[in-house]
């Protein structure tokens, strides 16, 4: 996969892609990320990208023509062109595992008081990373490639990416190390057991609890198995038995 990030600050991405899992993946090859100034687009001589907004309005937008001039330049059939925007739809688990497939990814981020709109016409896809503002699409673009990368088959061992949290809809289940017991602090005892369908069936369990308590907003998307439906409905009348009493 190639991953193109446009942005005014490039050196913002020198521990990213020097650091932990992306790093090894782009020295064995997987990904390859390349970081583009959008200042060296810029039609006039002092390298401005920003300009003051037609109709009036507080601060400066970033100009369309370099920004024109790039994409026209980096893209190509198998392109897709995300902008980095938190007027986009909300990148979620589900989104990375698609983009995941793709082989070019164009990653924009804005600044200032954004794009001018006539980006629109030349991005595949807007996403935000949640209901906030930022300084910019920096990090964003940050999170975006990272959520991906880890899940390029041969960037991370596959059963690892497919037991984290939100990978089939679920949350992850509780996890513990040594030592067994510290300060009174004991590890469950079905884990210590050795038998490896309880313990299935103990995280199944738990997975499932911990969503319903933490993140009850997720289960309405997920297509549960009659098992699952059967846990959570166990969960269910359990919480409101103590509720009751």
């Amino acid at each position: 996969m190639i991953i193109d990030i446009i942005t005014i600050f490039p050196e913002f991405f020198d521990t990213f892609i020097n650091t932990s899992i992306v790093k090894r993946a782009i020295n064995q090859q997987l990904v390859e990320i390349r970081l583009h100034q959008i200042r060296d687009y810029s039609h006039n001589k002092h390298r401005n990208i920003d300009d003051t907004p037609y109709g009036g309005g507080v601060g400066m937008l970033m100009t369309f023509p370099p920004f024109y001039d790039i994409i026209e330049k980096l893209r190509t059939k198998d392109s897709t062109v995300i902008y980095l925007s938190p007027q986009g739809k909300l990148f979620n688990q589900k989104k990375a595992k698609k983009l995941a497939k793709y082989n070019h990814l164009i990653l924009l981020c804005g600044h200032y008081e954004g794009i001018d709109a006539r980006i629109e016409a030349l991005i595949d896809m807007e996403l935000s990373i949640g209901d906030y503002v930022l300084t910019g699409g920096e990090i964003p673009a940050m999170i975006v490639a990272d959520a991906v990368i880890r899940l390029i088959p041969e960037v991370i061992h596959a059963d690892s990416s497919e037991e984290d949290s939100l990978q089939n809809g679920w949350l992850k289940f509780p996890q513990y190390t040594k030592p067994e017991i510290y300060k009174g602090h004991r590890v469950p005892e079905i884990l210590l057991s050795g038998h490896h369908q309880n313990i299935a069936d103990w995280r199944l369990n738990q997975q499932i609890k911990k969503t319903y308590e933490k993140r009850p907003d997720l289960i309405k998307g997920i297509h549960m198995t009659d098992e699952e439906k059967n846990i959570l409905n166990n969960i269910k009348s359990a919480k409101e038995k103590k509720t009751a009493n």
